[in-house]
């Protein structure tokens, strides 16, 4: 059991640096084709997300999970994307909630001359919930669902 254990902990770790790779690629490709290209902002989000989701696949697939090479590529890659896309929807309603409460919160709290305003923080800390709780979701659905025939 300790073995398993062990492989699941290095799989997860695994899992949460190529989500921090895919985090850098979205944000980094956000900002190359909305402030370098012009593109809109929705449309900008939409296609750095959708190569940041094909790179984790990517890495997953090769790294994280490599005994899955063999199954089918088309299901396994449509199986993650849904995976993602409910992710994402998770990750808004969890923004959305925590958001404006965390502001009226830090609002509250912080001092007036405090050097980050309380939007700032707030956003950062909502961004931060959301993206661990995204995390889990998409490592135990994937873990669970897309690569569920790796011992």
């Amino acid at each position: 059991m300790s073995r398993i254990s062990r492989k699941e902990k290095e799989r997860f770790i695994k899992f949460a640096l190529v989500g921090i790779s895919g985090t850098l690629i979205d944000v980094g490709l956000f900002n190359l084709f909305n402030q370098g290209f012009g593109i809109a902002a929705n449309s900008a989000k939409a296609y750095s997300f959708s190569l940041a989701v094909f790179n984790n696949f990517l890495w997953n697939r090769l790294w994280t999970f490599p005994e899955s090479k063999s199954l089918p590529f088309i299901k396994q890659f449509s199986q993650y994307l849904l995976v993602s896309v409910i992710g994402l929807l998770i990750n808004i309603f969890i923004f959305a909630t925590f958001d404006p409460r965390l502001i009226i919160f830090f609002d509250s709290v912080l001092p007036a001359d405090f050097f980050l305003n309380s939007i700032v923080i707030g956003h950062n800390v909502s961004v931060a919930i959301a993206t661990i709780v995204v995390l889990f979701w998409n490592y135990f659905a994937n873990r669970f669902w897309t690569f569920r025939n790796i011992d």
